[in-house]
């Protein structure tokens, strides 16, 4: 993806699809323009099937503070709705 307006039209797919979404992050470290957080997040899809995503993420900013780099390893697995872990409650 390149500049804002596909990133915008990105994430209004993926949060029309990802729906009660609830996530938790935790942060590894940090530097002066770099943050490493490991985190996992809970949705279902317009089906009723609930996923947990989790993985890695590595954040790189620009001296605006605008986010100019980033790495994500997620990856998604199918639960059953009495396996979730996260609520929104928890995630907030």
């Amino acid at each position: 993806m390149t500049g804002r307006e596909q990133i915008t039209q990105f994430l209004k797919r993926k949060w029309q699809k990802e729906l009660e979404y609830s996530l938790q992050k935790e942060l590894w470290c940090f530097t002066a323009n770099r943050i490493a957080v490991t985190f996992r997040y809970e949705w279902h899809d317009k089906s009723e099937q609930w996923y947990r995503s989790y993985g890695n993420e590595l954040w790189e900013f620009a001296e605006n503070g605008l986010m100019q780099r980033r790495i994500a390893s997620i990856n998604d697995q199918p639960i059953k709705s009495t396996e979730r872990l996260l609520t929104k409650r928890q995630s907030a």
